[in-house]
């Protein structure tokens, strides 16, 4: 009988948060069998996190300043994410939900995994294979880039990574180390390199909710961007898996942002077409729980006490570019009269009502990979390698797609334009600058390689408003930034600032995690 049936449990995500106690005396009862390729394709579904990082990221970010006491936020989340604090929230978009998701998702893929195994790992079941490894590796990707430091090949075999969880957990009580950095990122990297040749859209009938081929390639050239030598080798892969999505014409692949910016900016028609699934531009849709759509809303005035204001607008929807100024951008920054807050309408918030209709949960639809960020990983692989022509006609193709600016834009001209801009400082609210100073781990030369970088962070940074992005830059290109505090337009103080190498750069791990014997990050007290 052993061999005929799977028995299958997700302790393991539970050893991993919760300390001892009674219960973990037997493993539970509550089991999952995988005996036929269905039921494997099936729990596959199970295999994508349903919180997302967006609401951890952007509030850490530079993209979010602290406005006057008058002015509210919705949860305590909020507030202890904009300081950079360890937080005993647990529920949606806390890192808390992101670690339990994550790890459940692992957990459903490893169930596959094991199962397709036990069947004698049939040519049938590789397309399952192969989504069951990109969904592991995933998962374990957006944990070790929120909790971990940002990848340096000079530190990562010091640095802490996560457990890596490539086997299925029988038993009780099992201890798990993190192991280093460098660990977690191979580990990653053997998942998506076996996985990728083993996608097959044909398994799927919605096929923009799973990891299909182009999705696949555009995680593996965001991952291999992460994951930067000092001899930058990985850029070769970066700039092969993005041509993979792309094709031979990049500019034929990204979203038609005129017909999206001609669309009615309330809260539903422009964000429900940003996340259509018909949308080639969207190659990977994840759907979440999450009220994060409500908190960033520009047309929701309960949560202006940490937003982006119309001083740090000026960094992001309402900058200006080597493109032209936010006129140009063909969807339009929405800032509704009366309120302070200032964004793009993308994200769509879906409320799910209780039986009593007094209360409700919250979801959202986020296109974790597209084709616009695909290119602009692959322009800065180029920049990177100095291959700025090719970059410089990425950057251009992406700058048609998105604003109104028919000038084409080259090396020399985007090179003019961050050369002729003085660094950012935090005191500046008058005409604050989008360039700021870089300090990545691996070394950058001044003049045409830094500005083509400046430039493809202020694009990526703009396009991916909202999302939670822009924090994995600042990590990445140890960019310095700061918690300011605004009664109205007025900058009253500088309340924190985060430097190059302030250990809060690796968010905490959840207080229940680390009470059940996992090693915390470090903190300077």
């Amino acid at each position: 009988m052993k061999h005929k049936y799977l028995y299958i449990t997700a302790f393991f995500t539970t050893a991993l948060f919760t300390s001892c106690s009674d219960y973990l005396d037997e493993l539970p009862d509550n089991r999952t069998e995988l005996t036929t390729e269905e039921s494997i394709t099936k729990i596959l579904v199970s295999a994508y996190p349903t919180t997302t990082s967006c609401e951890i990221g952007e509030l850490h970010s530079d993209n979010i300043d602290e406005n006057s006491n008058l002015y509210t936020y919705l949860f305590r989340l909020n507030e202890h994410m904009y300081h950079w604090q360890q937080t005993t929230e647990e529920g949606q978009d806390s890192p808390h939900a992101l670690w339990i998701d994550c790890y459940n998702s692992i957990s459903s893929a490893n169930q596959a995994l094991h199962a397709i195994e036990r069947m004698g790992n049939p040519e049938t079941l590789q397309p399952q294979k192969g989504e069951a490894l990109l969904c592991r590796a995933y998962s374990h990707f957006l944990l070790a880039t929120i909790f971990c430091k940002a990848y340096t090949s000079t530190h990562a075999d010091q640095d802490l990574g996560i457990p890596y969880m490539d086997k299925l957990e029988t038993t009780v009580n099992p201890s798990y180390d993190r192991g280093t950095l460098a660990t977690t990122y191979q580990r990653i990297a053997a998942d998506i390199e076996e996985g990728l040749p083993l996608i097959d859209d044909n398994l799927y009938s919605k096929v923009k909710y799973h990891f299909n081929k182009k999705a696949a390639y555009a995680f593996a050239a965001r991952f291999y961007l992460y994951y930067m030598q000092s001899d930058f080798s990985n850029c070769r892969k970066v700039i092969e898996y993005a041509d993979r999505v792309l094709g031979s014409s990049a500019a034929e692949s990204l979203r038609d942002w005129k017909a999206l910016g001609m669309l009615s900016s309330n809260r539903s028609v422009q964000p429900n077409e940003y996340v259509n699934t018909n949308n080639q531009a969207n190659l990977l849709l994840i759907s979440a729980d999450s009220y994060w759509p409500l908190v960033a809303d520009p047309g929701y005035a309960p949560c202006e006490k940490y937003c982006s204001n119309d001083i740090t607008a000026a960094e992001t929807c309402k900058s200006t570019g080597p493109w032209g100024a936010q006129t140009n951008y063909w969807q339009e920054p929405f800032a509704p009269g009366g309120s302070i807050k200032n964004g793009f309408r993308r994200l769509a918030l879906y409320q799910e009502y209780s039986t009593s209709g007094d209360s409700y949960t919250g979801h959202m639809v986020l296109p974790a990979f597209t084709t616009d960020e695909t290119l602009l990983c692959r322009a800065e692989a180029y920049t990177l390698l100095k291959q700025y022509d090719k970059a410089a006609a990425d950057i251009d193709a992406w700058q048609k797609a998105f604003t109104k600016n028919t000038t084409t834009l080259t090396k020399e001209s985007i090179n003019r334009f961050y050369a002729a801009l003085s660094y950012y400082t935090p005191e500046n609210t008058v005409n604050p600058s989008v360039k700021k100073e870089l300090h990545p781990a691996f070394q950058l030369e001044q003049g045409m390689q830094e500005n083509l970088i400046h430039c493809i962070l202020h694009a990526r940074r703009i396009l991916t408003l909202e999302e939670g992005l822009r924090w994995q830059d600042i990590k990445r290109y140890g960019i310095v930034i700061y918690r300011r505090y605004f009664e109205g337009s007025t900058l009253v103080r500088i309340t924190d600032t985060m430097g190059v190498d302030d250990p809060r750069r690796a968010v905490q791990l959840p207080s229940n995690v680390i009470t059940a014997g996992m090693e915390p990050n470090p903190r300077n007290d």
